[in-house]
């Protein structure tokens, strides 16, 4: 990365090395070293529909966010910015198909061993557990910790977050619809459910888009938020394309509402 921005190219970075800004919290998680903390500075973090252009109009250097983050934070941040939901109550049960592995050959993702099966892997310790953190304790402007739970279903690509959290007051599901509608008016790869639909997976195969359901238990006082995407595309590449549309001043929309499915 110093090499191409020293030769003045643009950089939106997939990986996961420029998306946590504490360098020692970036190597807590994953392992190794952290890159400069210069670079990490200069990095923005590129969730399109927090950040809107502006914020990555000609910049040179965006940190693509991660599949799991992607699906977890559009769920959560209107509720948690509107106060809304108890932070120190958040629960995310999240599931994504094979393809969230990547293409490396390791034997829990051999046919044989994921076919008809379905298991949690990384309990309390994903990667994407500090990346989720940072951006809800910026918009909630206090630090906020999560219960976050992966699992591993069978089937090619998408993600699937179930979200529970407190609520902080009385509200009902006519309520939260209407407060996502007006917090992604105007955000186009975001769809927000009408009362009693939830989103599936199937429904966001090979597209940008998230689309995320509620139901509120009365009984409990929890809502629980229901948010899907497809993890190689608004959870990767497509999500890569959106934010290069926002630093050159293009079109949201543009390369993006005719997706090619590979695989």
């Amino acid at each position: 990365m110093p090499k191409l921005l020293e030769a003045g190219l643009a950089v939106i970075d997939l990986s996961g090395d420029f998306r946590i800004k504490d360098g020692e919290l970036y190597s807590a998680w994953y392992k190794h070293s952290a890159p400069p903390a210069e670079l990490l500075a200069e990095a923005k973090y590129g969730l399109c529909e927090m950040y809107q252009k502006p914020y990555v109009a000609g910049c040179k250097f965006i940190s693509n966010p991660g599949c799991y983050p992607t699906a977890t934070l559009l769920g959560l941040i209107p509720a948690l910015q509107a106060g809304w939901i108890q932070p120190n109550t958040l629960i995310i049960d999240a599931k994504s198909g094979i393809s969230g592995a990547g293409r490396g050959v390791n034997l829990g993702v051999h046919y044989a061993e994921i076919n008809e099966n379905f298991k949690a892997y990384k309990v309390n310790k994903h990667q994407h557990i500090p990346e989720i953190e940072q951006v809800l304790s910026e918009v909630a402007q206090n630090p906020v910790t999560v219960t976050f739970t992966t699992h591993l279903t069978p089937m090619t690509r998408g993600i699937m977050c179930t979200m529970y959290a407190s609520l902080a007051g009385t509200f009902i599901e006519e309520d939260f619809i209407s407060l996502y509608q007006e917090y992604y008016a105007g955000r186009r790869f975001v769809r927000i459910r009408p009362q009693g639909q939830w989103p599936a997976t199937k429904e966001v195969f090979g597209s940008n888009f998230c689309d995320i359901g509620f139901a509120v238990d009365q009984r409990t006082n929890r809502v629980t938020i229901i948010s899907v995407i497809d993890n190689v595309v608004k959870g990767a590449a497509g999500q890569a394309i959106q934010n290069l549309n926002h630093m050159m001043g293009w079109e949201e929309t543009a390369g993006l509402m005719l997706t090619p499915v590979y695989p």
